[in-house]
């Protein structure tokens, strides 16, 4: 007799633990507190397998839970695995290793909005290119898609932080950065709001929607509740959803879709605890990092395609702004989480000629900028990058008459 083949489905699930696939094997770009937690959270997930883990800088200097899959290779950490996995929060460097993973056919999972913001576009379409579950960006993508199989229809997409300070010194961050764990650049963009302004203009571009207004609202409430009727007084006037975000001190990190609801019956939904409408809000109390890519991980797996992306035709981009008054000549190492330059959202076309902020890495300004100022082309000069030859392509493609030289 030939072998026995799975056909019924009263059989299902025995044969499929009678088949069960190897682990998915990953490849991890960065060591940081995402990668090094995903590495460790792995250990509980028989089904994944960490086969390399990239870094920059010499192994032995490397705190790893795995040292032996750490590699400077970036042909063999491809190579090697079925899905990259991107979270190293860099633009310049992550644009090259997704675009050798792309050029491998291997599929690319990434915790990075900066990289999607800025460059993401460029690889839409090209393969499997999509931000993970797990940050606010991510998650807001997961629970669009719950709420919108509900039948509801999304007008906010919205995100909370806890604290703003536009303006942070180097020894308060440094005293953050070593209280938490993370790396000074990373909670300077956290407090200076950078960060929450990438990951806003993902949304906004890869979920269809817009902004209020340049640099967003983020009005500081005391509840989400208060704080959606304070944005509800602009949105309810806009064609698309916006994306925006609350300053809620009191409140745990969340994230929170407000929509309306075309059909269902308004006392069922009150009933539901989703309050009299017209607008009903979501709230999702957490979100969990490194912890929540696995889910992400499965939706590749299962060929669910992309979660979140930049889209091919974003709408907004995150301009660098000077924090302070900066002379010509001024050297910018690092635009995202220094304490020259914040990033604000921004309208591609009202400012077409703005620098991305995901771009400053080695820049040098060229002309004096005042503290406020939205840095153009004309201000600053940037290195040559795969990065810039993506973004650059983006404007052509858009034709938004933007002119990075």
């Amino acid at each position: 007799m030939g072998e026995a083949r799975c056909v019924s489905a009263s059989r299902l699930s025995f044969c499929s633990l009678m088949s069960t696939p190897p682990p998915l094997r990953l490849g991890l770009v960065g060591t940081g507190f995402i990668a090094s937690g995903l590495l460790e959270a792995c250990a509980s997930r028989p089904d994944l397998s960490v086969t390399g883990m990239l870094t920059r800088r010499p192994p032995s200097q490397v705190r790893c839970a795995q040292p032996e899959v750490l590699t400077q290779s970036a042909e063999r950490l491809i190579e090697q695995a079925d899905v990259i996995v991107e979270c190293s929060g860099t633009v310049r460097h992550a644009t090259v290793l997704v675009a050798a993973a792309v050029a491998a056919g291997k599929p690319v999972v990434t915790m990075n909005s900066e990289f999607h913001v800025t460059v993401g576009s460029h690889f839409v379409g090209q393969g499997l290119v999509t931000e993970a579950e797990g940050d606010q960006s991510g998650s807001l993508a997961a629970l669009s898609e719950e709420v919108r199989s509900m039948g509801f229809v999304p007008r906010i997409f919205g995100n909370t932080k806890g604290y703003l300070n536009l303006l942070p010194t180097p020894e308060d961050m440094a005293y953050w950065a070593d209280r938490q764990g993370i790396s000074i650049e990373q909670v300077t963009a956290f407090t200076d709001g950078t960060k929450v302004q990438i990951e806003q203009a993902l949304v906004a571009n890869g979920l269809g929607g817009t902004i209020l207004r340049q640099g967003l609202v983020g009005p500081r409430v005391d509840t989400v509740a208060e704080g959606v009727e304070r944005l509800w007084a602009e949105a309810s006037s806009m064609e698309l959803p916006c994306a925006e975000y609350l300053v809620t001190p009191q409140w745990p990190g969340s994230i929170f879709i407000s929509s309306t609801h075309p059909t269902a019956d308004p006392a069922a939904l009150q009933y539901f605890k989703l309050g009299p409408g017209p607008l009903h809000t979501i709230v999702r109390p957490y979100h969990l990092c490194f912890l929540e890519i696995g889910k992400t991980l499965d939706r590749v797996r299962q060929g669910r395609g992309v979660l979140l992306d930049n889209s091919a035709s974003p709408r907004i981009s995150v301009a660098a702004l000077a924090k302070t008054d900066l002379p010509s000549g001024t050297p910018i190492t690092r635009g995202i989480g220094g304490f020259q330059i914040r990033g604000e959202s921004v309208l591609l076309a009202a400012h077409p000629d703005h620098v991305p902020i995901g771009l400053l890495e080695d820049a040098v300004l060229k002309s004096s900028v005042q503290a406020g100022q939205i840095l153009t082309w004309q201000d600053v000069d940037v290195p040559d990058s795969l990065a810039l030859t993506a973004w650059r392509g983006i404007v052509e493609r858009m034709g938004k008459g933007a002119n990075p030289a």
